[in-house]
C-alpha cells in the first residue's frame, strides 16, 4: 500500500530559523516527500530564504503553527482573541507563499491553555467566530486547508477526539476546515484508530501525524498502524503521513511535551528509523 511519508522540521530545529535552511535539503535526502514546518512565531519565520530552499530543493511542504496563550482564540480577553485571527492570517500568508496545502496544529485554542473546567459553550462560540474568519481569510487568498488537531487532554481541554472536530469543522462551516488527527495523542483519547479515521471520513480528514505512542521511533510501541494504515486506505485518504518528534536535546520543546527520556540518539535517528518501519508495515498490507 503506497502512503506519502513526511517528517517535522522540529526533528531537527526547535525553533525554525535561516540557520536551518539544510534541513530542507536533508528531509529530501534521507527519503522523505514531504517537510512540515513547524511554525512556533509566524511572523518571525524565515518566509523569503524557505521559499528559495524549497525551489531549489523540489520537495512538498505542509505547515503546522501552535497558537499560544497569548494567541488563544477561545480566551475571554477579546484582544487576546484578535491577535490569534493575526497570527493565523499570517500563517496562512506563509502557506500561500510557500505552496502549502495544509496549514495544521493547534491552531483553535492556546496550546497548554487549560481551565480545569470543561470545555464551554461561550468558548465553544469564540473559536468557531475565530477560525470563520481565519478560513475565510484563507479562501480569499489561496487554497490551503486549516485542519485542527485533536491533542490529548493534558494539552487543550477543547479538542480531544475526532467526533468534537469533526462538529467544530461544520460549524465552522466554510468547507477548508478538516481534521489533524495525531497517532501520539489517538491511543490516549479514541476508543479505537479506525473509528476516528471512520468519524471523519474523506470529507474531513485533512492531515495526520504518525507519531509512536511514547513519542519514540514509529512502529516499536502500542499504535496499531496496520489498523490504521487500512482505515485510511478504505476512507480513501490521500494526504501525507508526517513523523513529528524531537531532537533529545531540545530543553524548552521537551519539556513542554514532558519528553524526560531518549528515544533515540538523535531526532534523525528517530525519523530514519521511523521512516522505515512505517514504510515496512505499509508494504505487508
Amino acid at each position: 500500500m503506497y502512503f506519502k511519508f513526511g517528517v517535522d522540521s522540529f526533528i531537527w530545529a526547535e525553533n525554525f530559523s535561516e540557520k536551518d535552511l539544510w534541513i530542507i535539503q536533508k528531509a529530501k535526502d534521507l527519503g522523505f516527500q514531504v517537510i512540515d514546518f513547524a511554525i512556533a512565531n509566524p511572523f518571525t519565520f524565515p518566509v523569503d530564504a524557505v521559499e528559495k530552499e524549497l525551489e531549489r530543493v523540489g520537495i512538498d511542504c505542509v505547515c503546522t503553527t501552535t497558537l499560544t496563550l497569548e494567541t488563544n482564540p477561545i480566551s475571554p480577553d477579546a484582544a487576546v482573541r484578535e491577535n490569534a485571527l493575526k497570527a493565523m492570517k499570517k500563517a496562512v500568508d506563509i502557506c500561500r507563499r510557500l505552496s502549502a496545502p495544509i496549514l495544521g496544529g493547534v491552531n483553535y485554542a492556546g496550546w497548554g491553555y487549560l481551565t480545569k473546567k470543561p470545555r464551554t459553550q461561550q468558548e465553544w462560540e469564540w473559536g468557531v467566530e475565530n477560525m470563520r474568519k481565519a478560513a475565510a481569510y484563507a479562501k480569499e487568498t489561496t487554497d490551503v486547508t486549516i485542519c485542527v488537531e485533536c491533542v490529548n487532554r493534558f494539552e487543550t481541554h477543547f479538542l480531544n477526539i475526532a467526533e468534537d472536530a469533526v462538529r467544530f469543522c461544520k460549524e465552522v462551516g466554510t468547507g477548508n476546515v478538516k481534521v489533524h488527527l495525531d497517532c501520539f495523542h489517538m491511543i490516549r483519547e479514541e476508543k479505537s484508530f479506525a473509528g476516528a479515521v471512520h468519524t471523519c471520513g474523506k470529507e474531513y480528514l485533512g492531515y495526520i501525524h504518525v507519531n509512536e505512542n511514547d513519542r519514540g521511533i514509529p512502529g516499536t510501541g502500542l499504535v496499531p498502524f496496520r489498523e490504521f494504515f487500512l482505515a485510511l486506505a478504505e476512507v480513501g485518504y490521500e494526504g501525507p503521513l508526517v513523523i513529528e518528534s524531537f531532537d533529545p536535546s531540545f530543553e524548552e520543546l521537551a519539556g513542554n511535551c514532558a519528553i524526560w527520556r531518549k528515544f533515540a540518539d538523535t531526532g534523525e535517528e528517530l525519523a530514519v528509523k521511523g521512516l522505515a518501519n512505517l514504510k515496512a508495515i505499509a508494504a505487508g498490507l
